[in-house]
């Protein structure tokens, strides 16, 4: 992807296009990517993120739509209606529903939970930005990223013990999703994003979970802060 008409072209396929855009920007550091909301909004990538939806099931959100409502009244139906939304600039996410789960010590962790169509609009951005951080991304990084597991990670770990590299620094952000700032976080991927619809859509979705924090429960965004 050199240049404009490369980015607006449309791809032959959504995974064709994800590997274009994890191309450029592994080659280009620097490349703050444009004409991306157009892809968005395409119904390939929104019946990719509503199947990524549908695999991980879930509950429904606070409109209490669930997966079996969506498909008796029929998918391609609710993706054109997400689909208007988007490119008439009408969309608006709901407030996430909030679910407690207990945790040891009496505590308990807050998981927010969006409504499926917000989650198909949050999966649909993921498709386009995620191949643009994860090239971004040190080897050694395996939290929230495609394609690695927990298990891999314990392997570098085992092998980095082997080659006597044993000096361990154990970190833990207290309430880091419940404390992320907003405008911290829409400037670092505005430094790779140079497309106003999408840090507009990016932003609704933010401010939908409050003044603060990222909601824990929805799609899973690898972007480094």
């Amino acid at each position: 992807m050199g240049g404009k008409d490369e980015m607006t072209k449309a791809s032959s396929s959504l995974q064709d296009l994800r590997r274009g855009i994890y191309v450029k920007a592994k080659a280009e550091p620097s490349w703050r990517f444009w004409g991306l909301y157009v892809h968005v909004c395409k119904i390939e990538t929104l019946r990719e993120a509503y199947a990524m939806a549908r695999r991980n099931n879930g509950a429904p959100g606070i409109d209490g739509v669930t997966f079996e409502a969506i498909e008796a009244q029929g998918v391609e139906v609710f993706l054109a209606q997400i689909q208007d939304e988007l490119t008439g600039r009408t969309y608006r996410p709901l407030r996430s529903r909030r679910q407690e789960i207990p945790k040891d010590g009496g505590k308990v962790r807050v998981l927010s939970i969006p409504a499926i169509r917000d989650r198909v609009v949050q999966g649909a951005l993921k498709l386009i930005l995620e191949p643009i951080f994860e090239a971004d991304f040190q080897p050694g990084s395996y939290g929230y990223r495609p394609k690695r597991t927990a298990h891999e990670a314990v392997h570098r770990v085992a092998t980095a013990i082997v080659q006597c590299k044993t000096r361990v620094i154990d970190l833990d952000l207290r309430a880091y999703f419940d404390t992320v700032r907003h405008h911290l976080l829409l400037e670092k991927v505005a430094r790779r994003v140079n497309d106003d619809e999408v840090m507009r859509l990016l932003k609704l979705m933010l401010t939908a979970s409050g003044k603060q924090g990222v909601p824990q429960g929805g799609v899973d965004f690898a972007i480094a802060q």
